[in-house]
């Protein structure tokens, strides 16, 4: 093995990715090609959503969390207020994620979002409100995905963040101690 060549890294988990990437790419595609499958728009509209449903589901709950060790979800408390809970990995298993898995949901997260809105614009320009339908339930659930692991991101950067500096802090004080013990 020649090691002055760079490593090429594999996807840790192909099966997720594609899985990952199969869900969102069948919404899509279904909707593309579905005034050749079926006449009803009932039809196209039931079967699109589910399939966007499916794709949202697997996304939030499973390889969010198998490709980028990120979870999250929305709960109503008794006042009525939504509150948002996160879950993420520990630092040492964070730092330990495949850059390609992660590149791969983020990327597909962030465009599946892009085709649904050139769809949207496709739909406006053709005046078919209830094809507009369709895709804003399925634009709906790729922002939310959106926000949710992008606040959850960004949580899980604090809590790391707030760690260092309780690390560091700690460790600081005990090297003060030590120090000052010793006169």
């Amino acid at each position: 093995m020649d090691l002055s060549q760079p490593v090429e890294e594999n996807y840790a988990n192909p099966k997720t990715c594609f899985f990952h990437v199969l869900f969102k790419a069948s919404a899509l595609a279904f909707y593309m090609l579905s005034t050749l499958f079926a006449d009803s728009f009932v039809i196209i509209f039931v079967i699109t959503v589910v399939l966007a449903a499916l794709d949202f589901w697997v996304v939030k709950n499973v390889s969010g969390r198998i490709l980028v060790g990120l979870r999250w979800w929305n709960e109503i408390n008794e006042q009525g207020e939504s509150i948002w809970r996160f879950e993420c990995l520990d630092h040492e298993s964070l730092a330990r994620i495949n850059q390609k898995d992660s590149w791969l949901f983020w990327w597909t997260l962030y465009l599946n979002a892009v085709a649904w809105t050139i769809f949207g614009i496709f739909s406006l320009v053709r005046l078919e409100v209830d094809y507009l339908l369709v895709v804003g339930v399925c634009l709906s659930l790729a922002i939310a995905n959106i926000i949710g692991f992008t606040k959850c991101r960004k949580d899980a950067k604090n809590k790391i963040q707030a760690f260092a500096s309780r690390t560091i802090a700690s460790r600081f004080s005990s090297t003060l101690q030590s120090a000052f013990s010793l006169v």
